[in-house]
């Protein structure tokens, strides 16, 4: 059992999240659904909260109105191994209205922030050649999507 889930606070969309993030990550599925009863008439029978699952992780959402909004200050870390993988998580969650930040950070059409990493790349800013380090995180701190090819050109000092 994961001991701390992630919840996701909704203006009224989580369900449309839910299904978004479910179609782009593998071994997704709803665990939990739970709807509005008579203690709010006018939402009655519509999501209040649902718990599942994006290869894994667990999460919840939350309908809970629009107290609340997301900010870059919590993210969420997709680690990719290959460029292609980047390309499809980046590319993805793009979908329907979201924005590229900078530096591998996106955020979604609802607001949230996601971090998409080729996890060579940080291995590249770990290497114990500090002046190849560098050069890798110089060429990152340019990029938009994370380009593990350009880092390991700049990495290799080409």
């Amino acid at each position: 059992m994961q001991k701390i889930i992630p919840c996701l606070w909704f203006d009224g969309n989580g369900e449309d999240a839910l299904k978004f993030y479910s179609s782009i990550f593998p071994n997704s599925r709803v665990t939990d659904r739970l709807f509005w009863g008579d203690t709010n008439p006018s939402l009655k029978g519509s999501l209040l909260t649902a718990t599942f699952e994006l290869d894994g992780q667990s999460f919840m959402v939350l309908n809970g109105g629009p107290e609340y909004k997301f900010t870059p200050a919590i993210s969420m870390l997709v680690q990719c191994e290959t460029q292609a993988e980047v390309d499809h998580y980046w590319d993805r969650l793009l979908e329907g209205g979201g924005q590229p930040v900078q530096c591998g950070w996106l955020t979604d059409r609802y607001g949230v922030s996601w971090q998409v990493v080729p996890m060579a790349m940080i291995r590249l800013f770990q290497d114990k050649d500090s002046a190849k380090a560098a050069r890798a995180m110089r060429a990152m701190m340019k990029m938009i999507k994370l380009d593990l090819a350009a880092a390991q050109k700049a990495f290799d000092g080409e």
